[in-house]
């Protein structure tokens, strides 16, 4: 038995991969550098934040591990360090005592609200401003096939 047919890959399909991988690694580490210096904020920390807000102020330790995408013990250390820095706080889960809740802290709260605004301008100037609004929407329905939103949308 020979080894399994491998889909096909066209030349430009593996130019936007390689394209892809570049821009978003880029992206990432220079958002992440720039809230560090600016708002002493690791962007993972940031990702947890908004994530938090998003859900209503908070989420099963799973919830958030799958919304973050990290792994169940990747975003157990992660939410440590929050709950040291005391942005997050963890509160058990009532209907299911082995499951425990991220919850946002006062100044969670208030950090992400400071940060934000950085974030955003950096979203900006690193990532929207090389792209039209129809390239936008190009690049947003193709990504949307390939990794839906899990609300949906």
């Amino acid at each position: 038995m020979g080894s399994p047919r491998l889909p096909e890959l066209s030349d430009q399909q593996f130019e936007a991969w390689k394209a892809f991988i570049r821009a978003q690694a880029d992206v990432i580490n220079t958002l992440s550098r720039e809230l560090e210096a600016e708002q002493g904020l690791p962007l993972t920390f940031y990702d947890v934040l908004v994530q938090l807000s998003i859900a209503g102020g908070r989420l099963r330790m799973s919830e958030l591990a799958d919304a973050v995408v990290l792994s169940r013990s990747g975003v157990t250390r992660l939410v440590d360090r929050m709950v040291r820095a005391g942005l997050v706080r963890r509160e058990a889960c009532p209907e299911d005592r082995r499951s425990l809740y991220a919850a946002l802290t006062p100044e969670g709260t208030r950090a992400l609200k400071r940060a934000r605004p950085f974030h955003l301008r950096g979203v900006a100037e690193h990532f929207g401003r090389h792209l039209s609004d129809e390239e936008a929407k190009t690049i947003a329905a193709a990504l949307g096939r390939i990794a839906p939103s899990p609300d949906g949308e």
